[in-house]
């Protein structure tokens, strides 16, 4: 068995007393193992993050900080470590590693405070997890695992174990549009709910920090929490906090799910601040995570990937099915301002963007995408006469990886490969024609990128794609979707970061059921989900999964929750004993103005493609 050092100064880096410049980086805490503290300068060095200590023994420690090299080779996130003004010679973030313990060197603390300051050197995404300070030479352990995490919890005095935060009706995991419309829903209703969201904002997509518009059908319960602050954020969070019967647990992470049978009792989560751990029980919850994520914890059949043609007799499908997916998209604006703006040599971003010079795709602010920007046109570039005219507009899709990958293990890598394209990009824009683009600047640079698609629930229906077109009627149709298929094809021939085909099969725009049957788990008895993971096939998934038609599958799963408690019943019970009253109750929810919800901008825009 591996020794971990059984004392020592452990100094996570999301607690620092100031963050400075930097960002609290959790997205990728399941992955990596910790929320971090991130260096998101577009190439400008960010101001220092500091904290300060207290040493009890004065001595000469040992150094370590848990970094990643996120370019090997080029080493673009480099920063140093000051200890009460003492500059370690180590540059971190420049060791061609992923994330491990740096060594940072020995160095002299005397007893009591002691400041520690992260200085950044480079504004390219340099990354910190944690500090250890050892008068041994035993070093930090190395994986992420659970002894490691145990370790961590032990050195930072935290509880060991999660500590009881309640009980509730039901609880909602995952806090975008379809999370916050099942909470708002299920809180109107009268239930005592809980929301767990990963992130600092409600919205998912939609949300402040990265900006799309909730597309598919919505109603007036939609329509009021999608609207926007002044600073792009959600009316959500304002309207879950005036619900008395509402609990929302923001930037929680759910990394287990405790069952008894084929049941969920409880979930446990974990703060991204401080580390603390808590759990929450119900007898009924609502996966809204997007990555069927109660799903994965709790043992729930999943589909994943696309379907055979003939699995479904989809025309949309492929021919032999595999494990392609919607990959992942990060957003950008760029600004033309008063004064020369230089930027740095970044070949390393280079080496994925090649000769790319095409900005457009920007999000203009939030709900607002597919902006112009600008484009210079290599002279040795040529038109290609196959290509679909739809494929040549300025679209914020475009900027797309990881259609390949595993979403839930290398998501922190997919979305470094799409800065390093942002990156590459706005270089070259900028050298092709510097007179031109002398006073180009970056505007913001999203480091959450859009998230694609995931594992899909099975439900005891799979919705297909000729259910859709055909209008199939359901009995136990609840709510209604609406808008295109949008299947995304990756295979650029030089540019992996873009799309090489992007179907968007309008089909007779015209909504159509979804059935209850696709929106509770077929093995976890008291599992319900909305939003794109739902039981439905890739191509029909396509379509599901607009953030509005995911808001509708949420309001059916909160009238179920509602059901669920006044009849102590599971969601299959509902189905076969309450189909008629969980209709009835849906209907009062969304009332009788469900309308399509489109970006009236884009779809000007598109209908000229």
């Amino acid at each position: 068995m591996e020794a971990f050092p059984t004392s020592g100064i452990l100094v996570e880096a999301k607690g620092f007393d100031d963050f400075g410049g930097w960002v609290l980086d959790s997205q990728f805490e399941l992955e990596m193992g910790s929320p971090y503290l991130l260096a998101h300068g577009n190439g400008r060095p960010v101001a220092d993050a500091s904290t300060v200590i207290f040493v009890q023994v004065a001595g000469v420690y040992n150094v370590w900080v848990r970094t990643k090299d996120w370019v090997p080779g080029h080493h673009p996130g480099r920063f140093v470590l000051k200890i009460n003004e003492n500059r370690l010679s180590t540059e971190f973030g420049a060791n061609d590693k992923d994330w491990n313990w740096q060594v940072g060197g020995r160095v002299e603390i005397p007893e009591g405070e002691s400041k520690l300051v992260l200085h950044d050197l480079t504004g390219f995404c340099g990354r910190c997890d944690a500090i250890f300070f050892s008068l041994d030479d035993t070093p930090p352990p190395q994986p992420a695992d659970n002894a490691a995490h145990a370790w961590r919890q032990r050195l930072l005095g935290l509880e060991n174990g999660p500590v009881d935060a309640g009980n509730y009706d039901v609880i909602v995991v995952g806090g975008g549009v379809p999370g916050a419309t099942a909470a708002l829903a299920a809180a109107r209703l009268g239930l005592r709910v809980a929301l767990i969201q990963d992130r600092p904002f409600l919205g998912g997509n939609a949300s402040a920090e990265i900006g799309l518009h909730p597309r598919g059908w919505t109603c007036p319960l939609i329509e009021e929490l999608s609207q926007r602050t002044r600073n792009g954020d959600l009316q959500a969070i304002k309207l879950l906090n005036a619900e008395p019967t509402a609990t929302v647990f923001m930037e929680h992470t759910v990394y287990n799910a405790i069952t008894v049978g084929s049941s969920i009792v409880s979930v446990d989560a974990r703060y991204a601040r401080t580390g603390r751990e808590i759990r929450l029980s119900a007898p009924v919850f609502i996966d809204c995570s997007g990555k069927s994520i109660l799903g994965l914890l709790s043992g729930a059949e999943t589909l994943f990937g696309q379907e055979s043609r003939g699995e479904y007799d989809e025309s949309l499908a492929p021919v032999e099915g595999d494990s392609m997916h919607h990959g992942n998209t990060l957003f950008f604006r760029t600004r033309m301002t008063e004064n020369p703006v230089s930027f740095p040599d970044v070949p390393w971003a280079k080496e994925v963007a090649k000769d790319f010079s095409d900005l457009r795709g920007q999000l203009r602010k939030p709900g607002s995408e597919n902006g112009p920007g600008p484009v210079v046109i290599s002279p040795d570039a040529k038109p290609d006469p196959t290509l679909a005219y739809r494929m040549k507009g300025p679209l914020t899709h475009f900027w797309e990886y990881g259609q390949w990958l595993d979403p839930y293990t290398q998501g922190e890598n997919i979305r470094d490969h799409l800065l390093r394209a942002v990156y590459g990009t706005f270089s070259n824009v900028k050298t092709m024609e510097p007179e031109t683009y002398a006073n180009l600047a970056f505007d913001w640079v999203s480091f959450v990128p859009a998230q694609g698609e995931y594992k899909r629930y099975k439900g005891d229906y799979i919705l297909n794609e000729n259910d859709i077109r055909t209008h199939k009627a359901f009995p136990d149709a609840v709510v209604k979707n609406g808008g295109a298929f949008c299947l995304h094809y990756p295979g650029d021939e030089k540019y992996d970061f873009r799309l090489k085909f992007w179907e968007w099969d309008e089909r007779d725009k015209q909504p159509y059921d979804i059935p209850f049957r696709c929106l509770y788990s077929i093995n976890i008895s008291n599992l319900l989900m909305a939003g794109k993971h739902m039981s439905a096939t890739h191509v029909a998934g396509s379509n599901t999964k607009f953030m509005a038609n995911g808001a509708q599958h949420a309001i059916a799963t909160a009238a179920a929750a509602y059901l669920c408690k006044k009849y102590d019943m599971t969601p299959r019970g509902i189905y076969e004993n309450h189909l008629t009253e969980l209709q009835d109750v849906v209907r009062t929810i969304t009332g009788p103005n469900v309308t399509e919800s489109i970006n009236h901008e884009d779809k000007k825009m598109l209908a000229g493609l």
